[in-house]
């Protein structure tokens, strides 16, 4: 058989096959969070967020949003340099992303069930 033969029929299945992922895949929340980072983020964000006093009373007073808050943790770098994932009883990630060209940085502690926004700051 010909290598254009056997390119066509390559290339025929290959096609057929990404049509059948393209329809049994469509509309599903399907992710492929396999490096660190992301699994995280998809971890934290999975969970329900809580902050703490000092920043609870900073959203309820409107000197800070939390949307800010959450694109940060869906859009921003977790510094694992500075996060101490392994200490007990929860882990604290450092997550830095950027905000109307400012930089600001979010300390999460990460808990089996809950996950605890603990500080805040914005440059």
């Amino acid at each position: 058989m010909k290598f254009i033969h056997r390119l066509g029929f390559y290339l025929g299945g290959f096609s057929i096959g990404l049509v059948f992922l393209f329809f049994f895949l469509n509309g599903k929340k399907v992710s492929c969070d396999y490096g660190p980072e992301a699994r995280v983020k998809k971890n934290i964000n999975n969970k329900p967020l809580q902050y703490n006093a000092n920043i609870e009373s900073k959203v309820l007073s409107g000197e800070l949003d939390s949307l800010l808050i959450d694109k940060i943790l869906k859009e921003g770098d977790v510094i694992f340099s500075k996060s101490t994932p392994r200490s007990t009883p929860c882990g604290i990630y450092f997550i830095e992303g950027e905000i109307d060209s400012k930089a600001a940085s979010l300390q999460v502690e990460n808990c089996d069930s809950i996950a605890t926004v603990k500080a805040f700051t914005w440059e």
